[in-house]
């Protein structure tokens, strides 16, 4: 592992500077580097602000350094004096040593560092925790952050690929955080930036299933353990076994199409409406589902998830039985559909939708099995699009609403078309 130090002559030859975190951890596996923390042990802010440094945050100096604009951190220990994020004495004196810099990190893996020399200080046994794929806590120091629970079930699922698991004593230590209800004591704002992180990994669900595993869900997520429940639907006539199952393999799915944050919260969000009983199929519960989406808009607003991502969960989880069994819904309905979601003002939220597939094989739908749900959808939207003001003059026949329930009725009755084509030929292609 080869770090190059450069410019860190402005920073004076009497101070150690040591690239500390993630960057040694990444290095040391192999994977990119993205960003280098630096940690510099026997400065005060009073000389770090000399050599033209930018300070950044309150609690504890952080410097941008002028020329490469890495982050580099004063050497500092932490007491826990009161409960919360904010409920710490932090020490960031010269005289802070290394060793009671790194003991206060979350894990192993994170405890390490190098000097200038290129040498690598390992008091923690990181090393040894990144070959054996071992995710372990660095000391007692780590109950004393709530966030660190999460952190753990973010490096889980960011690692789950090279197979890291969490080590025993580690998830023990976490339960007994979550059962002493210290996660309460977060803020929803830093709640949702990890799970947000988290979302991002590979394996989005094993940021879920290790929170699910230490009881943190209970607290931070308790909607999602309603899709632990079994469930027996009258309408199709099985049981349904947890959604959790299949939200989870819903998002590992997605994951490999996208990044995009709302598409991966939000198809799994969609599953939210599995654990009611489905209503009968054409009635206006079915349509748009609101029971499942009170779930959905609560676990949005407590946790001030941004109201992009909050809207496209909703309409996942309202629409997704009607989705599902679009093939024999009527058309006007497919129609509403799309002007619910305001697709004409806003044809982008569709590709939010293209990834959609059909998920209930017992269900017989016509070319189900030969074209995808969201693609589909999107072939639907191609038809009525083309019936607009544009197309057709409506001035000398139609005036304000009466434009509106005209346009209305000519895509219904061309999307009509179409899909009686599509039968016609479906039909044909298999006698």
């Amino acid at each position: 592992m080869i770090i190059i130090y450069i410019n860190h002559f402005l920073l004076g030859e009497q101070l150690k500077i040591y690239l500390v975190g993630g960057a040694i951890r990444d290095s040391l596996l192999g994977l990119s580097v993205q960003d280098r923390d630096w940690m510099v042990v026997g400065a005060t802010p009073e000389q770090m602000l000399k050599k033209k440094n930018q300070q950044v945050g309150r609690d504890f100096p952080v410097f941008i350094h002028p020329i490469t604009y890495e982050e580099y951190a004063l050497a500092r220990t932490e007491r826990k004096n009161g409960v919360g994020y904010n409920g710490f004495s932090v020490n960031f004196s010269p005289n802070v040593t290394l060793s009671e810099d790194l003991i206060r990190r979350d894990l192993t893996i994170n405890a390490m560092a190098q000097d200038k020399h290129g040498n690598l200080i390992d008091l923690f046994c990181g090393k040894k925790d990144l070959n054996n794929r071992i995710l372990r806590h660095v000391s007692l120091a780590f109950q004393e952050d709530p966030l660190r629970v999460l952190r753990v079930a973010r490096f889980a699922a960011a690692l789950a690929h090279l197979g890291f698991q969490i080590a025993k004593e580690t998830l023990n230590l976490m339960t007994s955080m979550c059962n002493n209800k210290d996660l309460l004591h977060l803020f929803p704002e830093r709640i949702w930036k990890e799970t947000e992180k988290g979302l991002r990994t590979n394996n989005p669900h094993v940021y879920f299933q290790v929170l699910h595993a230490c009881n943190a869900l209970n607290d931070l997520f308790p909607e999602i353990i309603f899709l632990y429940q079994n469930l027996y639907c009258s309408a199709l006539n099985f049981i349904r076994s947890c959604a959790i199952y299949v939200g989870f393999k819903e998002m590992f799915r997605i994951s490999r199409f996208t990044k995009n944050i709302d598409i991966r919260f939000s198809y799994f969000s969609q599953f939210f409406s599995r654990i009611f009983c489905t209503p009968d199929i054409f009635t206006d519960d079915y349509f748009f589902y609101k029971k499942p989406t009170i779930l959905v808009n609560s676990l949005c607003t407590r946790l001030k998830i941004p109201l992009e991502i909050k809207k496209i969960s909703i309409f996942m989880c309202g629409f997704h039985n009607f989705l599902q069994t679009i093939n024999i819904q009527p058309t006007h309905l497919i129609v509403k559909f799309f002007n619910i979601i305001d697709v004409w003002r806003n044809p982008g939220i569709l590709k939010k939708f293209i990834y959609l597939k059909f998920y209930y094989s017992h269900v017989n739908l016509i070319s189900s099995k030969k074209i995808t749900l969201g693609v589909l959808i999107n072939k639907m939207f191609n038809i009525v699009k083309k019936i607009s003001i544009k197309s057709i003059d409506f001035r000398n026949k139609y005036k304000g609403i009466a434009i509106r329930n005209e346009l209305n009725r000519l895509r219904i009755k061309y999307l009509e078309r179409w899909r009686l084509l599509q039968k016609f030929t479906y039909i044909k292609k298999n006698n």
